[in-house]
C-alpha cells in the first residue's frame, strides 16, 4: 500500500485539523459536541418512532439550513457548467440488475415491492437513472463533457445498530452528479470536482482529515472492470495532494477518492467522493459519436461535492458546535432591545433586516445578559438601548463576544447584508 503525506495530513486516529485550522483531539469523546444533542437543542431536526429509525424530520430552523445548503451547491454547479435533472426514487429491479447493484449491493437495498406485476425498488444510488437519461438522446463528442447533476433522494437499508442522528440515515438526500466524458477528459473533470469540494468545505467551515484513494480488496464484491485504468486516473488527480491508499473501500464498480472526516466521537465518515467508472457505460451501452463518425464509449465520473445534506449538516454541527457560517445561520441577526421602551424601534430595525434579506428576529423577554447568552450562536446581536433608539443607531455584538461601537442602523444593516 502506497501513501503520500504532507505535513497537514493526519492519521485516521489522533489529531485532525479542526475549523479554521484549529487542532482538536478527535479521539476524545469531549473534543466536540454531539450533533444529535445540538440538533434537538437548536430545533434543527428530530426523530419519532412512528416515522422510524434513520428517518429524521427537519424542523423550521433546520429546513432553513438545508434549503440554503441546497441552493448553494446548485449555484456552484451551475457556474461550473452542470445541468440539473430530476429522476424518480423508484426503479424496476431490472434496472439495478443491469447496473450491478442487485448482485453486488443487494444487502444494502430495501426489498422489492410488487406493483402491477412488476418488482419496483427504492433506489440505492442515482447513477443508473442518470445513465438512462444520457442514453435517451444521441450525443456528439462536441457535447462532452456532459455534466448532469441532481440533489435527489435515495434509500439504504441500514441496520438499526449503525444509525445515528443525521450522519447515518435510511433516507438520503444526495448531492450527486455524473459527468459523461471522453477518456482523455476524465482526469481533468475529476480534478475540477476536487477543486469544487475544497471550496465547498471552506464555505461550510469544515476541514477534512485526509483524502483516501479507495481501492478494491479481496472477495467477490467487485465487478470485472478495467480497474487499473480508473486507478491510474485518480492517482494522477491526487498527485499533488496528501492521500492514503486503502484496500477494500472501493465501490463495487470502480475506485474512488473519498474525503474523510471524524465526528464528535472520533468515528471516521466519508463526506465527498470522486469516482471514475468504465463499468456502467459498458453495462448500459452508452456511446457518443466521435470525430471519425464512429461510436465511442464514454467514461462516467461520479462526484458528490457535499455528500448527503444530512451528513454535511451533522459534520458542521460536530465541528462548529452549532455556530454556522453567517450565510448559513438560521437566524443571522437577533435584535435585543434593552428594555420595553426600545421595543418600537426594535420592530423598525427588524423590518429593515427583512427588507434587506437578512434572517432576523426580536427577543425581548428576560434580562439582556440572559438573552445574549441564550442567542450566543447567532452571528450578529443588534443591541438597542435608549441612546441607540434616540439616534437610530445599533450596537453590534459579535459571536466571539466583541462589541462594535454604535453606528447608524442603515449603515450597519447594509454592511451585514453584504
Amino acid at each position: 500500500m502506497q501513501s503520500r503525506r504532507a505535513d497537514s495530513c493526519v492519521s485516521v486516529r489522533g489529531e485532525c485539523p479542526g475549523p479554521r485550522g484549529r487542532s482538536s483531539p478527535f479521539h476524545e469523546e469531549t473534543a466536540m459536541p454531539d450533533h444529535r444533542k445540538l440538533g434537538r437543542e437548536l430545533n434543527l431536526f428530530d426523530t419519532d418512532p412512528l416515522i422510524g429509525s434513520g428517518l429524521p424530520y427537519w424542523l423550521p430552523d433546520g429546513a432553513v439550513v438545508r434549503h440554503l445548503l441546497e441552493e448553494y451547491i446548485r449555484g456552484e454547479e451551475r457556474r461550473a457548467g452542470y445541468r440539473h435533472v430530476y429522476s424518480p426514487v423508484l426503479g424496476k429491479r431490472e434496472l439495478y440488475e443491469i447496473s450491478g447493484h442487485w448482485s453486488h449491493y443487494r444487502d444494502d437495498m430495501f426489498p422489492p415491492m410488487d406493483v402491477g406485476g412488476e418488482q419496483m425498488v427504492l433506489r440505492p444510488s442515482l447513477c443508473p437513472h442518470h445513465a438512462l437519461i444520457y442514453r435517451s438522446r444521441s450525443h456528439s463528442y462536441r457535447e462532452l463533457p456532459l455534466r448532469m447533476a441532481e440533489l435527489g433522494g435515495m434509500y439504504r437499508a441500514e441496520l438499526s445498530g449503525v444509525l445515528g442522528g443525521l450522519s447515518r440515515v435510511r433516507a438520503i438526500n444526495l448531492n450527486d452528479a455524473h459527468i459523461f466524458c471522453t477518456p482523455e477528459q476524465a482526469a481533468e473533470e475529476a480534478r475540477a470536482a476536487l477543486d469544487m469540494i475544497r471550496r465547498a468545505h471552506e464555505a461550510l467551515g469544515i476541514s477534512p482529515c485526509y483524502y483516501r484513494l479507495s481501492l478494491p480488496g479481496d472477495g467477490g464484491k467487485y465487478v470485472d472492470a478495467p480497474w487499473e485504468r480508473s486507478v491510474e486516473v485518480l492517482r494522477e488527480v491526487l498527485d499533488d495532494l496528501p492521500y492514503k491508499e486503502v484496500d477494500g473501500e472501493a465501490a463495487f464498480y470502480g475506485p474512488k477518492i473519498d474525503v474523510q472526516f471524524h465526528d464528535h466521537a472520533g468515528r471516521e465518515l466519508t463526506l465527498s467522493t470522486v469516482q471514475v467508472d468504465f463499468y456502467q457505460p459498458e453495462r448500459f451501452d452508452l456511446h457518443y459519436i466521435g470525430p471519425d463518425g464512429a461510436k465511442h464509449r464514454p467514461v462516467m465520473v461520479h462526484r458528490s461535492i457535499i455528500g448527503s445534506v444530512e451528513r454535511a449538516v451533522a459534520l458542521m454541527l460536530d465541528h462548529n458546535g452549532g455556530a454556522f457560517p453567517a450565510w448559513l445561520a438560521p437566524v443571522q441577526v437577533v435584535v435585543l432591545p434593552v428594555s420595553e421602551s426600545e421595543l418600537p424601534h426594535a420592530f423598525v430595525v427588524l423590518q429593515r433586516c427583512l427588507e434587506l434579506g437578512l434572517r432576523a428576529e426580536i427577543v425581548a423577554d428576560g434580562s439582556l445578559g440572559a438573552r445574549i447568552r441564550e442567542h450566543r450562536l447567532v452571528p450578529y446581536q443588534a443591541i438597542i438601548g435608549p441612546a441607540e433608539a434616540a439616534h437610530d443607531e445599533i450596537s453590534v455584538r459579535l459571536r466571539d463576544g466583541s462589541r462594535l461601537d454604535a453606528r447608524p442602523a442603515e449603515e450597519v444593516l447594509a454592511r451585514l447584508a453584504q
